[in-house]
């Protein structure tokens, strides 16, 4: 079970939220919904994270919206359910990562600010992170997270006292296994001196700018849970990983464990659900199916002797009797035939039909 370590900030910080992008390697799934408020482990994927902003004592958010802007002002409101007080600013044309931090600087109340990449799921200790910062009395404190393998990602290299020393592109042959990990925290006018009204990358700009004009870069380095959302196979792991938890969040709709089952749901006795498969509301799984580590969306329905594996089932859709979806995407209300077998990234757009048998890798049928 992941250990929530987060203690009360000691003074005033701001949250800001960049939920802004349009999720395009996750589609068809954001066809219909931002990725942040994609269902994962029962709930928008945001309100993980906000649950794990709230714990620390952070109260003001703002959140840096952009495509389909109006799905999160109709879910979250104005954040007094949660116990936040959240505002919005939508950005009318991408601005990049530093453009979305700068367009949200006139509703920050601290001198503080801590900034997150809406589709990151961390175990970072975020009091751990604000206490960094402030030792140091740093410009800007970045979380580096260690992982196996940082080739696939830009380095962030640091010295013995934690000062960033370079922002460095990918290589094959990296000099730390230190990554940027996407969570920030900016003295308030360091983030107001970012070019308003432009397109800026932090990466590429705000930070290298920084580091040449002799600013202080720290770097809050852990080897804390980190998983990016960004692709499908990453948000059923993360999905799982909450359910089952690995990942840490105050958000869960039910206890830990091999699986979480919504309300009005109807599992058939003989069914297996493990993985930490999430079964969304008004689900029908039938008898001796089999869902493992896969994400079910709200009404959808699973054959008889069905297996879902690794895979997501968008919402309304119909999984037929002994058909087999693995590492596959289902759009919301498309109809998969009985005894097809969908399997290594295939992906079903919203809506498609496919008959029985239509699609398979095995000779019988």
């Amino acid at each position: 079970m992941a250990v929530q370590t987060n203690r009360p900030a000691p003074i005033e910080v701001d949250a800001v939220v960049l939920v802004g992008g349009q999720g395009t390697r996750l589609r068809p799934l954001t066809l219909s919904a931002p990725k942040p408020m994609l269902p994962t482990a029962g709930v928008p994927f945001l309100e993980h994270l906000l649950s794990r902003i709230r714990a620390v004592g952070i109260r003001h958010v703002v959140l840096g919206t952009s495509y389909k802007a109006d799905t999160f002002t109709e879910y979250f409101g104005d954040g007094s359910a949660a116990g936040l007080d959240i505002e919005y600013l939508v950005e009318d044309v991408p601005l990049g990562t530093g453009g979305a931090i700068r367009n949200v600087a006139d509703t920050l109340r601290a001198d503080t600010v801590m900034v997150f990449n809406g589709d990151v799921l961390s175990g970072l200790d975020l009091s751990a992170l604000l206490a960094t910062h402030h030792d140091n009395d740093a410009d800007v404190t970045l979380h580096l997270v260690k992982v196996p393998d940082p080739r696939a990602f830009g380095s962030v290299p640091t010295d013995p006292d934690g000062r960033v020393q370079a922002f460095l592109e990918k290589t094959d042959n990296p000099p730390t296994d230190q990554i940027n990990a996407g969570c920030y925290v900016f003295r308030r006018s360091v983030l107001e001196s970012i070019p308003a009204g432009r397109v800026v990358s932090v990466e590429r700009e705000t930070f290298p700018g920084l580091l040449a004009a002799g600013a202080r870069v720290f770097g809050h380095v852990d080897s804390s849970y980190w998983l990016d959302l960004g692709t499908p196979a990453a948000f059923v792991r993360g999905s799982a990983d909450l359910v089952t938890g690995i990942a840490p969040t105050d958000a869960l709709p039910g206890p830990i464990g091999p699986a979480l089952v919504l309300p009005g749901t109807s599992v058939a006795a003989d069914a297996t659900l493990s993985g930490g498969s999430t079964i969304g509301r008004d689900v029908r799984v039938g008898a001796g199916a089999v869902i493992d580590g896969a994400v079910v969306f709200d009404g959808a329905v699973i054959g008889v002797g069905t297996r879902v594996t690794r895979s997501v089932i968008g919402a309304n859709a119909r999984i037929g009797d002994g058909a087999v979806v693995t590492d596959a995407v289902i759009g919301d209300g498309a109809v998969i035939g009985a005894r097809c077998e969908l399997i290594s990234g295939v992906r079903v757009w919203p809506g498609v039909v496919l008959p029985d048998a239509a699609v398979r890798f095995s000779a019988e049928t």
